[in-house]
């Protein structure tokens, strides 16, 4: 598989980071190994320090006894016999207590470690505080933005969150983020051959398109980033028909899957383009929201993360097709403050532009950031631009 961690100087910068972050799990693993030996070490001293003294508490007696009544001394040898035997089943005792406490620790030390390994639950919400700014600053032109801190689980500021807006190819998150969930690794090197029905729809609906046709046998992979990079139409609906067998029982999922995420009675989908209709409604909350549960999917986060693909060369397209994210091309050369890592655009007449985005800022906090109705593709990544440097705080 292809990562977006082999790709650009950002990704190296972050495979540093995840790697950073893994050796200081596996030191802080290591850290709590040694105090529960140290532990164990010390308790097994004492015990044995108590035994060695009670050895030789013995011994004084019997030799004291001796001295003052010789008579007494088989008496005193058998006592000391029977005491050596007491000894010898309190250290062997001690040994087995060493190895239950091992068996213990080592157990212990197993759940923590799974324990650390597992991610916690992810809240899908996001709370107001005191600190929650209004984004009244005259050069965000979208009517429509919310800025989350995706760490805290927090609005950092907001202007219209939770109006309802239209999310356009917005949508495609979610349509990545469903199938990515009910496809593995091995599948994406599956392929698919596209139907003039789904080329057709992509044309009517005037939709983007990658360009694939009619017969055209595509590997999953390249419907994903099809459907990530260029926005293709075409893509997503081959997407959810590998995954589903037809967009309409693909939409059942994606509307059960925001019913998962706690937002289905704001956010509801008829498509899995984002073509308009009045019943394909969302928010700008809401579609953080679903961008936060998209980048703690691996394969979502990849393919929401690239910058350009060539698609797989196929008959019709011998060299294959290169496709781009241009969000994250015009936007990785502005002064954002940090780093924006995954982001997907979306455009129709009566949605204008709007973007969702999530990157890094001071010092590697994560930032989920999305805006709708602006009047331009330039001018909605320059709303993103300017969210991000005037309302994420510094430190």
């Amino acid at each position: 598989m292809e990562s977006y961690f082999e790709d650009g100087e950002e990704d190296r910068e972050f495979r540093a980071r995840y790697e950073r972050r893994q050796r200081m799990r596996l030191e802080r693993q290591r850290r709590l190994r040694r105090q529960r030996m140290i532990k164990r070490a010390l308790c097994l001293g004492i015990l044995g320090m108590i035994i060695v003294l009670a050895g030789v508490a013995v011994r004084s007696s019997r030799k004291t006894k001796a001295d003052e009544n010789p008579a007494q001394e088989a008496t005193a040898m058998g006592q000391s016999d029977g005491m050596g035997s007491i000894i010898e089943k309190v250290m062997e005792r001690a040994a087995e207590t060493g190895t239950q406490e091992t068996g213990e620790t080592e157990t212990e030390l197993s759940e923590a470690e799974t324990t650390e390994a597992e991610e916690e639950p992810l809240t899908y919400s996001f709370a107001e505080t005191p600190d929650t700014a209004a984004i009244t600053s005259e050069d965000v032109i979208s009517t429509n933005a919310v800025l989350v801190d995706e760490s805290a689980d927090t609005i950092v500021a907001s202007k219209g969150a939770k109006e309802r807006i239209l999310p356009a190819s917005m949508t495609k998150v979610l349509t990545i983020l469903v199938a990515a969930e009910h496809i593995s690794e091995e599948d994406l090197d599956d392929t698919f051959t596209m139907t003039l029905e789904i080329t057709d729809y992509a044309y009517v609906n005037d939709c983007s398109s990658v360009g694939f046709l009619d017969g055209e046998e595509v590997t999953v992979r390249d419907l994903f980033y099809g459907t990530a990079l260029h926005s293709g139409g075409d893509a997503a609906l081959g997407l959810a028909t590998y995954v589903a067998g037809s967009q309409e029982a693909f939409v059942e999922m994606m509307n059960q899957k925001l019913e998962e995420l706690g937002i289905a009675d704001s956010t509801h989908f008829t498509n899995c383009v984002g073509i308009y209709d009045e019943a394909h409604y969302s928010t700008v909350y809401d579609m953080a929201v679903i961008m936060k549960a998209a980048i703690h999917n691996d394969l979502c986060r990849e393919f929401l993360s690239l910058h350009t693909y060539t698609t797989k060369p196929t008959e019709q397209h011998p060299d294959g097709i290169e496709i781009s994210n241009w969000f994250l091309r015009k936007i990785e050369d502005k002064d954002t403050g940090g780093e924006v890592l995954c982001a997907k655009t979306g455009y129709i007449d009566q949605s204008k532009n709007c973007a969702v985005s999530y990157g890094t800022f001071a010092g590697g906090k994560p930032y989920i950031c999305v805006t709708a109705a602006s009047t331009s593709n330039w001018r909605c990544i320059y709303d993103h631009v300017e969210i991000y440097n005037r309302y994420v705080p510094s430190t």
